[in-house]
């Protein structure tokens, strides 16, 4: 039996226009990323990582192709019918970090799933236990603009996780952390996907991408190669020895 991918791509294409002259940021790109797969996505600066991931969130418009979540195709969705497919399917992390300045962390990570359609208290639940695995709970009642840039991206990936999105997009997530932070954020990276959470994520790390399942990589705007992770050369995802092979 054969499952649904989550997110599909089918010669997916972004051109820019500058000063009247086309310039192509992804040129026909196919992607598959099945349930519970953590892909990588690498390549060196301009290779167009991050125009594609944005184009996979409706986040950027393509030019031409097709984007499919879940089996149904999203590319011909309005801005607000993928406003609202994001609220319901997709969470968001960024190199920086967006979070809502005149609300506390708290009501950063919780109104997403509250937007998603959760009750008050499930909401305030799954905020809590998001906040608590990343050494944030006593942070809850600060504003963003109180938090060191490794605090607000923490809180960034909670509010990212807090609706239980069936995709989770991050690009470049860990590109402004040190070490001790970096090492946060992959720990819930790694548990999240564990227990079954999508993920595809743009990073320059190796060590980051070493977490993946797979990673592909673009040049030029093409998949250059797209190859699994060979587990057996690597500690168990996720756990401590992981982290300090990848750190240390």
């Amino acid at each position: 039996m054969t499952t649904t991918p989550v997110i599909k791509a089918v010669g997916l294409v972004k051109i820019y226009q500058t000063g009247g002259l086309p310039v192509p940021a992804v040129r026909g790109v196919d992607l598959v990323v099945e349930p519970g797969e953590f892909v990588a996505i690498m390549g060196p600066s301009g290779s167009g990582k991050s125009t594609f991931v944005h184009m996979l969130g409706g986040l950027e418009t393509r030019t031409s192709g097709e984007i499919w979540l879940d089996g149904k195709r999203a590319d011909t969705l309005s801005e607000s019918g993928w406003a609202v497919l994001r609220r319901q399917k997709v969470g968001f992390v960024f190199q920086f970090f967006n979070l809502v300045a005149n609300m506390t962390v708290a009501d950063n990570v919780e109104l997403p799933a509250l937007l998603g359609g959760a009750t008050p208290r499930h909401a305030r639940e799954r905020r809590e236990y998001l906040l608590a695995e990343l050494g944030l709970e006593e942070r809850a009642g600060a504003a963003p603009g109180q938090l060191s840039g490794g605090e607000q991206q923490r809180v960034a990936l909670a509010r990212a996780l807090a609706n239980h999105p069936r995709l989770l997009l991050a690009d470049e997530p860990t590109g402004n952390l040190d070490s001790r932070n970096t090492r946060d954020v992959l720990k819930l990276l790694g548990k999240v996907h564990r227990q079954g959470q999508t993920i595809v994520l743009v990073t320059h790390d190796a060590r980051v991408a070493s977490m993946a399942d797979r990673v592909v990589s673009l040049l030029d705007g093409q998949i250059v190669d797209d190859a699994p992770i060979a587990r057996l050369q690597r500690r168990p995802a996720g756990t401590a020895g992981d982290i300090v092979e990848l750190h240390g």
